[in-house]
This record gives C-alpha cells, sequence and structure tokens, in this order.
C-alpha cells in the first residue's frame, strides 16, 4: 500500500435521544469535516441540522467545518446543550442534601 491515499473512508455521526445516524462516505484525500457532512446525506436525514449554530468533531475533540480528515475518522455533529451544566451540577447537588 502506497504512504500516498488518492481517497478515504469517514463515518459521520448525529444522534437524538432516541437515535442514532452513522453513515460511512468515501471521499477524495484532502476532504474537509464539511465535506464529509455534506456528502453523507445525514443532512437530508435530519434537516434540523445547522452547520452555522452546531459544533462539530472528530473522535469528541471539537473542530472547525474546515478540518481535513484522515482515512478512518469519525465525524460528529453536536446538538446543543439543552440544560445549563453549572445549573444541571446546582440541581443534583441541592437534591442531595
Amino acid at each position: 500500500m502506497s504512504s500516498e491515499q488518492s481517497s478515504l473512508q469517514v463515518e459521520v455521526a448525529y444522534a437524538l435521544p432516541e437515535q442514532q445516524s452513522l453513515l460511512s462516505v468515501t471521499l477524495p484525500a484532502g476532504s474537509t469535516a464539511e465535506e464529509a457532512i455534506r456528502a453523507s446525506g445525514i443532512m437530508e436525514r435530519h434537516p434540523e441540522i445547522d452547520l452555522t449554530s452546531q459544533s462539530v468533531g472528530v473522535f469528541g475533540q471539537v473542530v472547525g467545518l474546515d478540518t481535513p480528515l484522515n482515512d478512518g475518522d469519525r465525524v460528529e455533529i453536536y446538538r446543543p446543550l439543552q440544560v445549563d451544566p453549572k445549573q444541571a451540577r446546582k440541581r443534583r447537588a441541592a437534591r442531595k442534601e
């Protein structure tokens, strides 16, 4: 196998409370996170996805849409938080008292 790959295989993931979508896509080498998301068709399956307001990541690390991908990467689209984590911690602590 040569060190110069002409394509890469990545997965695009989006999870809702009741379902998860995990789609595989083959892209030209040098493709970005945004290109993977658009090529996967996930935005047609989940029209609520808004890349202007939602974060994306690769294996749990937030990245920009213009981040180049490596073969085997998993691009994740994160949903907005429903509850402020600080407020949730305060509520849990108050319940334990």
